[in-house]
């Protein structure tokens, strides 16, 4: 009794603040979101990956070390040539002189590695002489054939450094420490671009690739947004037929986008956490708000309209309305929000930010819903004679419709319903696992295609880093790291690896005449001592600064690979583990990171706790449900829709090979998001007919007075099925699975939970 009276008091209290105070109401909260949304010039976008893993994560504390002890590997790759000529000549390695010396002057470039930059080792009168490969700009012909038989006798530096066809040359390019991944990229683009304007160009790395995403994001998801709202404007005006209620929706979704915007730039600015940057992970939140503020807003303004149809009296319909959606719509909010909230306990820093800013953008479309929406619509002046307002519309006669059905046939419909998800679910034992980063870009676009030709035509772009603590100058070590690139280099998918230990064998060579038989690490330590003595008298002190430390107590093994796909990574990864463990070689500690390990655990990490965060969601939902409305039955048919709606749209995934990634596991929150409000508004409504109507009057009365803003709903939404149109495949995702969630949620509602209450109807009379 008292929790039914403080109810009552509370939804009196907003009626006449919404009534009473309009103007004041609406006052506030256009204040209020102005000063939330202020915090968007704050906003950061970022799409480094290693941001994203735990800090505690094996891989990325490996990727820190490796990082302060041999520079960033998040590299760009510059590939320039023809493919009618030698890259052998004098005008092109010119060119590359130049390039060399354009990038070394950029703040954002640490390091540049490419045959003018690369140094050759050689024997001069019995002593070790280390000498640049490209000795100037202009070079004779001698000097190339002498460059290009150098190369021939070293394959790995070669394969680093000129592709197969022998037409192409690479730069390598790693970034100073400090620099945004955008800046460095966008840096070294610029030079290339205005260097080598006469040659065919391509560019590849994790750093190119993650300093393009910010800028695609932008350009993509701007425009297509833009289209998906006009889209969504002309659905709601051609079903509302009333500009007014169009932009009385629109009221409570775009401050609501605004607020959760500025509210992510203002934590960020206050927290400085990584969780708050917007990354590609986060692209779907402007979207899973959009879909959940614009019901909240359909389903205010239908029910004025039809209590205005009846009522004739602006201030009586809309305390009508307020009476029977204020209860239904916090509640909706509540199931929601706790379960964005539920990425909290995830180990990934992106998805934490994800859960908390979407729970202040739906806490804020909840508030305009309630407050802002309803005194607005008193301050504007409405006609009771209106065709609007008359007339039924298309999506309320198909709403009818849909009553009849479940009403007449509520056991075959429901049957129906169940087989249908059964069949859809049926592709979910298809459904493949892919977060590598180069399969989000659509072939036949620029990256995509220039990553293709680094992987056809050179040594590839992905990278895996090999970290050893030891000591290397015991020819054991160094003959173990020979044995693990060995390993490594017989896996098909692996172009190239290089160690300190090939440098050794080279020296080793060098020094005993130049004589193939010679190419093998030095039976003895003070051997490989005299050959590190021998090369730093030469004058070279930095370079092996990218293999080993100053103290000679740890190195590094690269390996350069094609892009992958996500179960080839995982074979890769447990085939390199499990030999590493067998043959330690004396190493006091070996560990694995670079992109290929980083994606294997970020797959696996994003994948658990998407999942877990989906099934807690629905148990949640459940309960609260199940509380709310007194009965655990009514828990149990809120989760109707979202249950056989998350098994639909995993099965599409399965059935039309969309793969799961941390994109695409994240979109199941639209279906929770957007399912929960359907059910809790059909259930309210069901609910209190069942204290004044019997037999199918009440699945009839609830189905059409829910129906129609659901129906309203979906179809508007829709309009962000332009998303597929994206030349950036994780925004077709969210395109054509928005459409398809839209889809299957409605229907779970409106053809399954409605023949599933009209089955049980009988158990709910007089409740």
């Amino acid at each position: 009794m008292v929790y039914l009276k403080i109810k009552e008091q509370i939804i009196q209290w907003t009626i006449h603040q919404v009534i009473g105070h309009s103007k004041r109401t609406v006052l506030l909260s256009v204040t209020a979101t102005i000063l939330m949304g202020s915090g968007i010039r704050f906003l950061v976008m970022d799409d480094d990956m290693m941001k994203m893993l735990p800090k505690n994560l094996d891989s990325r504390i490996s990727w820190e070390e490796v990082q302060n002890e041999f520079g960033s590997t998040e590299i760009i790759f510059v590939a320039f040539g023809s493919k009618d000529s030698s890259a052998y000549s004098a005008h092109v390695l010119g060119n590359l002189w130049q390039l060399s010396e354009n990038l070394e002057l950029l703040e954002s470039v640490s390091e540049v590695t490419n045959v003018s930059s690369s140094t050759k080792i050689e024997q001069y009168d019995g002593f070790m002489e280390v000498d640049d490969l490209q000795p100037s700009e202009k070079l004779t012909r001698n000097e190339i054939d002498e460059i290009k038989a150098y190369l021939n006798k070293n394959p790995k530096l070669k394969k680093r450094l000129i592709s197969k066809n022998e037409n192409y040359l690479i730069t390598t390019i790693q970034p100073e420490f400090g620099f945004g991944l955008d800046r460095f990229r966008n840096d070294v683009v610029h030079v290339a671009d205005s260097l080598l304007a006469d040659y065919e160009i391509h560019y590849g790395g994790t750093a190119y690739v993650t300093g393009s995403v910010p800028q695609l994001i932008r350009e993509d998801v701007q425009l297509l947004i833009k289209a998906g709202l006009i889209i969504m404007l002309i659905m709601l005006l051609v079903n509302l037929r009333s500009l007014k209620a169009v932009i009385m929706v629109f009221i409570v979704i775009i401050p609501s986008l605004i607020a959760m915007m500025g509210f992510m730039g203002w934590a960020y600015k206050i927290t400085g956490l990584n969780c708050f940057l917007f990354a590609l992970l986060n692209t779907s939140m402007p979207i899973i708000l959009l879909t959940i503020a614009n019901s909240d807003g359909v389903h205010v303004i239908t029910k004025f309209f039809r209590q205005f149809r009846r009522l004739k009296d602006v201030k009586t319909a809309i305390e009508h309305t307020m009476e029977s959606l204020l209860i239904p719509i916090f509640l909706t909010s509540i199931t929601t929000i706790a379960a964005f909230l539920t990425m909290i306990s995830s180990p990934l820093e992106p998805l934490i930010g994800y859960g908390i800013c979407m729970s202040v953008g739906i806490a804020w479309a909840w508030i305009f819903s309630s407050l802002t929406l309803p005194a607005m619509i008193n301050i504007v002046s409405w006609n009771p004679k209106s065709f609007s307002i008359t007339k039924p519309s298309m999506l309320e006669k198909l709403a009818s419709f849909f009553s009849k059905i479940v009403t007449r046939f509520p056991v075959q419909t429901f049957s129906i319903g169940v087989l249908m998800v059964v069949l859809g679910g049926i592709g979910i034992q298809s459904i493949n696992v892919d977060v590598n980063v180069a399969n989000f870009f659509k072939p036949g676009t620029e990256i995509r295609d220039s990553m293709d030709f680094m992987d056809r035509e050179m040594s590839g772009t992905m990278d895996l880093r090999i970290r050893i603590e030891a000591d290397v100058k015991d020819p054991r070590i160094l003959n173990g790291l020979d044995s693990i690139q060995s390993f490594i280099q017989d896996n098909e998918n692996i172009s190239v690896t290089y160690s300190i230990a090939d440098v050794v064998k080279q020296m080793h060579r060098a020094v005993m005449d130049d004589s193939l038989k010679y190419e093998s690490i030095p039976p003895t330590r003070e051997k490989v001592n005299n050959l590190f003595t021998m090369y730093y008298m030469s004058g070279d002190h930095d370079g092996l600064s990218s293999m080993i430390d100053p103290d000679h107590k740890t190195t590094l093994i690269t390996s350069l690979s094609s892009i992958m796909s996500t179960e080839d990574i995982f074979s890769l990864v447990r085939s390199i583990t499990t030999y590493i463990e067998k043959h330690l070689f004396g190493a006091e500690k070996i560990s694995i990171t670079g992109m290929i390990v980083v994606i294997h655990d970020m797959v696996l990490m994003v994948i658990k706790s998407s999942l877990l965060s989906i099934a807690i969601s629905v148990l949640l939902i459940g309960i609260i449900t199940s509380l709310f409305f007194g009965r655990v039955t009514w828990g149990a048919l809120s989760i109707i829709p979202l249950f056989s709606a998350v098994i639909l749209n995993f099965g599409l995934m399965g059935h039309f090979d969309i793969a799961l990634n941390h994109i695409t596991a994240i979109l199941s929150s639209i279906i929770i998001g957007v399912g929960v409000d359907f059910a809790i508004h059909y259930i309210s409504q069901f609910q209190k007919l069942s204290k004044n109507k019997d037999g199918k009057d009440k699945t009839i009365e609830a189905v059409k007075d829910v129906g129609y803003p659901i129906l309203l709903d979906a179809g508007s939404n829709m309009g962000f099925g332009a998303l597929i149109f994206s030349a950036f495949l994780p925004v077709q995702y969210i395109g054509g699975l928005m459409v398809f969630a839209m889809i299957s949620t409605s229907l779970g509602t409106l053809v399954l939970l409605a023949s599933a209450t009209q089955i049980l109807s009988d158990r709910f009379s007089k409740v």
